[in-house]
């Protein structure tokens, strides 16, 4: 049961997840196209020293993490930076944490009871669970991410995990499914493009299993991954397929889809352009 006090972050339906910090410059553009957040991946150090160049330049859009590593982020160090930028700006600012990968982490040792320490250590440091997401694949730590944060930001997922995740952590939970895109029609570029992004998690079992719990089958999750998966968790094609595509995740309970953009740098602001109408967004200015 999740806790019917809290309210949901409010990001709006759309924002941005990149792999490590964008520039302020970058994240002004984002912003003027109408997302509502950016999500900043490759797990951040604790410091966060990034975050408030870009609140700064902007004046609504939120900063967010996703995620912080437990493992290599210590929780006091990550609860000063919490305080320093809730200061700052107030409310702008959403902690994403996560347990990463086992298979890069030599500590990582019964992760579920880390990831309750770590946030029993977040607790004691008054860093507001109502400002908090987890990172949660899989039923235990969705659960977990209802009861003792504002909710999950589940990565690399599809919209009927959003749907199983929703029936988990329950109508109050805040859900933010990231879902990666590439703009372009050309099949086999756009699978290239995919496989290249989504090979890495081929070799990590808490991805793999998500896949299986969902249906997909050992051929599928083996290197470098088959047309369907790729399909499944790669939107492509024109403008409008694509934003049909990650609105079947607010369709299937999310609250708010984060756009991780494939093919470099140079696409990322174009993309997210041409996205932005048919996604309903609103330019500012």
């Amino acid at each position: 049961m999740t806790n019917p006090s809290l309210l949901k972050p409010d990001l709006g339906r759309f924002g941005v997840w990149t792999a490590g910090p964008v520039s302020p410059d970058r994240a002004v553009e984002i912003e003027r196209l109408g997302y509502g957040a950016i999500w900043v991946g490759a797990s951040p150090a604790a410091e966060l020293a990034f975050v408030e160049p870009i609140l700064e330049r902007t004046e609504n859009l939120t900063v967010a993490t996703g995620i912080v590593n437990i493992w290599n982020a210590p929780p006091d160090e990550v609860a000063a930076s919490f305080e320093r930028i809730e200061n700052a700006y107030p409310g702008r600012f959403l902690l994403g944490v996560g347990v990463g990968h086992p298979e890069h982490t030599q500590d990582y040792q019964k992760p579920y009871e880390a990831l309750v320490s770590y946030l029993d250590k977040l607790d004691d440091k008054c860093v507001p669970t109502s400002r908090r997401v987890i990172a949660a694949l899989g039923p235990k730590v969705l659960q977990l991410a209802a009861h003792r944060s504002a909710g999950a930001h589940p990565y690399l997922t599809t919209p009927e995990h959003t749907a199983q995740a929703r029936d988990l952590v329950g109508a109050s939970a805040f859900l933010a499914p990231e879902h990666k895109v590439v703009l372009t029609t050309d099949v086999e570029e756009a699978r290239r493009l995919g496989r290249d992004s989504v090979g890495f998690y081929l070799g990590l079992s808490n991805y793999v299993n998500n896949w299986k719990r969902l249906g997909f089958s050992d051929a599928d999750v083996e290197q470098p991954g088959s047309d369907k998966l790729i399909d499944s968790v790669i939107a492509y094609g024109t403008v409008e397929a694509i934003a049909a595509r990650l609105t079947e995740h607010l369709d299937a309970g999310a609250d708010h889809v984060t756009i991780q953009v494939l093919g470099g740098p140079d696409t990322l602001l174009p993309t997210l352009t041409e996205l932005a109408g048919p996604l309903g967004l609103t330019a500012a200015g």
